[in-house]
């Protein structure tokens, strides 16, 4: 396991520009961060989170009802909130985050995906993902959920995680242990030489396996993927029964 550093990240970015069309007819007239499950945004979800793990800045995308996105974003408390704009032109995961880094500094900083959360265990998660940080070693570290548990999910997994958490796609003919959960520590020097305009972040996923830099740590707790209406169903169900 990669030695515990002291470095403890200021700013996140959360991904809430997507279209939303796998939560189609939810996402007609509502964007898919801001859709409830349980009484509460999945934004709101997700920010409180990167609040209660010490966190200063969030940046939020946005596209789709970029309005709706960014005045729903703005009354967050506690979160120093910036907005990164792409209502001209939608940028994919990879190219929404190269426009933001300059709101999101030099530093490594976590990154979350907006349609996914976890129903914490003993350990927060994102206090996981910055105790193993090694800045060294690493360009990417992942928060990695179970394939067989993961609530909402009916894929194949992504990756295989090798010696200290060091990561490996699968092979497309095979099913892999762990999922990618939306959430990770990223740094800025992985974007460098990137294209201009969209691509997604897959790219970056390669180029960090290539330069043997990205790294996995497994989640704690319950995984909840929240992508389609019985995704968000799913969810529900999931977190009525932790209540138990």
């Amino acid at each position: 396991m990669p030695e515990e550093t002291s470095f403890h990240p200021k700013s996140a970015m959360v991904l809430s520009a997507g279209l939303g069309k796998r939560m189609r007819p939810l996402t007609a007239t509502t964007p898919k961060p801001l859709i409830e499950v349980d009484g509460k945004s999945m934004f709101a979800r997700a920010a409180s989170r990167l609040k209660e793990a010490g966190l200063e800045t969030c940046v939020v995308n946005v596209h789709y009802l970029a309005d709706l996105v960014e005045k729903h974003a703005r009354r967050f408390k506690g979160l120093d909130v910036k907005i990164s704009d792409e209502r001209e032109e939608l940028l994919d995961t990879g190219g929404g985050i190269k426009k933001a880094l300059p709101m999101l500094g030099t530093d490594p900083f976590i990154l979350k995906n907006s349609d996914s959360f976890w129903l914490e265990g003993v350990k927060p998660n994102l206090d996981l993902l910055v105790e193993f940080w090694n800045d060294h070693q690493m360009d990417m570290l992942m928060l990695l959920a179970p394939t067989v548990n993961a609530v909402g999910y009916d894929g194949k997994g992504d990756f295989l995680m090798g010696d200290e958490g060091k990561l490996e796609r699968r092979d497309e003919r095979s099913v892999a242990p762990f999922i990618y959960s939306g959430t990770a520590m990223v740094h800025p020097r992985l974007f460098r030489d990137t294209p201009e305009g969209p691509f997604s972040l897959d790219l970056l996923f390669d180029r960090a396996i290539e330069n043997g830099r990205l790294y996995g740590v497994e989640g704690d707790g319950l995984w909840l993927h929240v992508g389609t209406p019985q995704g968000l169903d799913d969810a529900k169900r999931a977190i009525a029964n932790s209540a138990n």
